[in-house]
């Protein structure tokens, strides 16, 4: 499964499926998730991380080498790995991700007109969610 000199993460017991279909369209959604995920490092817009582990959770399902590319890759593998296996979200990446959202969430209701109060309070409270969501995991 991993090559010598590979990272020495193990994947996870792939549950592999047998249709072809299925097996097409999980492959076609994963990669669409990773290609989200690594524009979400450049883009304070789009989360990287829940496209990553989507994309992990599709290739699980679809493809045994980019599943196993996927968790050893050395910049995308030890966050997937870190969630799959421990359920935390390391410090930094916290720390990163919930500046990201406020410097987003400021510009965005800084960039809408004034009449749209509503849309205002509808980002102010869904960047409020996503902070409580990625702070109630452990560091």
């Amino acid at each position: 499964m991993t090559r010598e000199g590979d990272h020495h993460k193990r994947p996870d017991p792939l549950l592999v499926h047998h249709n072809p279909l299925t097996r097409a369209i999980l492959l076609m959604i994963g990669t669409i998730s990773l290609i989200l995920g690594i524009l979400g490092i450049f883009l304070p817009l789009l989360p990287t991380t829940p496209f990553l582990l989507l994309s992990a959770a599709c290739y699980a399902r679809s493809s045994r080498h980019l599943y196993t590319y996927l968790l050893n890759h050395r910049v995308f593998g030890p966050y997937i790995y870190k969630w799959r296996v421990e359920k935390r979200i390391p410090l930094r990446i916290k720390i990163y991700a919930i500046a990201l959202i406020l410097i987003t969430v400021n510009i965005t209701i800084f960039v809408l007109d004034s009449s749209i109060f509503v849309a205002k309070i509808l980002v102010i409270f869904i960047a409020l969610a996503i902070i409580t969501y990625i702070l109630r995991f452990p560091s």
